[in-house]
């Protein structure tokens, strides 16, 4: 929350700025008999409610868990941005007229803030989408990457040559193997675990035909793997 903390600087310097200087000009026009009638606290409402929308926007983005979801939220900020800054030039000259319709004030800055609001739902819609289809990829792909680090670690224990030529035949397949991982794969991927498990052993035995015999095998299930994922495509 530390780039929060900054930008709540930020903001509550812009609020203050806005504030004296509608209020000055407002005197500066009116002079001594200046008057806040009902339209200009109309059109002060809306655009104070739009830094408030600004700011829970700001807090919600900056709050996410890593930088990633954090980067997701900066268009809910911006489309804050835009609707503060929208109103601020809309409302600020309605706010110098004295006696201004308030009705009408009221209609242009609701208009304003619904479409607004529709925008900000709509982005908010499409953080949480692209969050739930980061989410569903990084689990998708978890099995390999586990794997890959797995056969990595296998390659780096082994001793003859023979024994680390085949762990790395295994990790090249492994690494380059299809990424994605769905339930219908669970069966073959639970077979190439327990085979991972039996490799590992060998080569901490330096068993060189065993190593051999088990590479053989998991080559196998890693091709047969790859086409039942393409097969599901």
């Amino acid at each position: 929350m530390k780039n929060f903390k900054y930008y709540i600087s930020v903001w509550f310097i812009l609020l203050l700025v806005f504030n004296v200087s509608v209020f000055l000009v407002r005197f500066a026009i009116l002079g001594e008999e200046v008057e806040y009638d009902f339209g200009f606290w109309i059109a002060w409402m809306f655009v104070i409610l739009s830094f408030v929308m600004n700011l829970a926007c700001a807090y919600y983005s900056f709050s996410s868990e890593n930088r990633t979801k954090m980067f997701y939220g900066i268009s809910l900020i911006k489309v804050s941005w835009t609707t503060m800054i929208v109103l601020i030039v809309i409302a600020t000259p309605l706010m110098m007229i004295p006696d201004f319709p308030a009705w009408i004030i009221y209609i242009i800055c609701l208009l304003v803030l619904a479409i607004s609001i529709g925008a900000i739902f709509k982005a908010l819609w499409a953080k949480e989408t692209v969050e739930d289809i980061d989410e569903k990829t990084q689990r998708q792909t978890s099995f390999i990457k586990g794997l890959t680090g797995q056969a990595e670690r296998i390659q780096l224990a082994a001793k003859s040559e023979p024994v680390k030529a085949e762990c790395k035949k295994i990790y090249e397949a492994i690494r380059y193997s299809d990424p994605r991982s769905t339930a219908e794969l669970s069966v073959i991927e639970a077979r190439i675990v327990v085979k991972m498990d039996e490799l590992s052993q060998a080569v901490g035995l330096d068993d060189s035909g065993k190593v051999l015999s088990i590479s053989n095998e998991l080559q196998s299930l890693i091709r047969e793997r790859n086409a039942q994922c393409k097969a599901i495509k």
